[in-house]
């Protein structure tokens, strides 16, 4: 899969699972609970499609969907080192 389309996705993923997060918190899952299954069943979908051919991105995808803090937490540190190295 191309690194900047993976990157959006991931970063798609990380936002939906906020959401989705956020909703539990608020106690309004009730409310939508019938349309988060129904996202959650299509994203599913998705990562399994996406796991035939590389399964390290939808490991990812998947990590990002259920633990979405602790995935923007990787990246966020995988950025910072990033930027702390010397320029060659």
């Amino acid at each position: 899969m191309d690194p900047e389309l993976m990157t959006r996705l991931e970063e798609f993923v990380e936002k939906v699972g906020l959401l989705r997060r956020d909703i539990q918190h608020r106690s309004d899952l009730d409310k939508y609970e019938g349309r988060i299954a129904r996202v959650d069943q299509k994203f599913s979908a998705l990562a399994e499609l996406i796991s035939r051919t590389d399964p390290e991105v939808a490991k990812s995808l998947r990590t990002a969907w259920a633990l979405p803090a602790r995935s923007l937490a990787f990246r966020n540190a995988e950025h910072r080192k990033k930027s702390d190295e010397p320029e060659s």
